[in-house]
């Protein structure tokens, strides 16, 4: 059986849409997430040295990072989501696999953390809202006519984008990126989504 320890309203909803869209039998445990901090439960520092989420369960051993938890399913549930090796598209693949967490997250994360600083931040908020709108443009971009990243329909990578591309919606932004709007309207009237929120507590 496969386990994931799931926190509300974080990135780990993209890992509950995978394996609701392949299908496989797995158990959600779910943590909530201090009213006042935000912070997530002590008790997912029993799983994970850093206290984060997602954390999967799978053959036998625990597997952190969001990019490596859709790989590892990947591998074993869903290989039609991933491009063959010695494909272009696989190159792609691994691009936008990285730069869901590894690039486009930054802008992200600064900006969730300078507005608590109020007019503190204000010195800041030139750059952090042009690197949103670099970041988010590039994703407007490399969307191909088919609404989708690699293929012309879901991949690991659409899952893996699903967050951020969410987020330009959460900011008001889905009319200066239409087809990240389009997609996002896409994801959310999948049954396999609407059953991962379900899933995951409904947030």
């Amino acid at each position: 059986m496969i386990k994931l320890h799931h926190l509300n309203r974080s990135r780990s909803l993209r890992i509950l849409w995978l394996l609701e869209e392949l299908g496989v039998e797995y158990e959600a445990i779910r943590y909530e997430r201090d009213a006042k901090t935000n912070l997530a439960p002590p008790e997912l520092l029993n799983l994970h040295p850093l206290g984060k989420s997602p954390v999967l369960e799978i053959d036998g051993r625990m597997v952190i990072e969001s990019a490596a938890i859709v790989e590892a399913i990947c591998a074993k549930h869903g290989q039609h989501l991933v491009p063959p090796t010695n494909s272009d598209a696989y190159i792609s693949h691994m691009e936008l696999m990285h730069f869901a967490e590894g690039s486009v997250m930054l802008p992200i994360l600064l900006n969730l953390y300078t507005t608590k600083l109020g007019d503190g931040a204000a010195p800041l908020q030139p750059r952090i809202q042009s690197e949103l709108n670099n970041h988010f443009s590039y994703m407007e971009q490399t969307l191909r006519p088919s609404g989708h990243w690699v293929s012309d329909g879901l991949s690991a990578a659409d899952i893996m984008l699903s967050f951020p591309a969410t987020i330009v919606l959460r900011y008001g932004m889905g009319d200066q990126f239409p087809k990240i709007a389009a997609f996002v309207e896409w994801m959310q009237n999948r049954p396999a989504f609407k059953a991962a929120v379900a899933k995951g507590g409904g947030d």
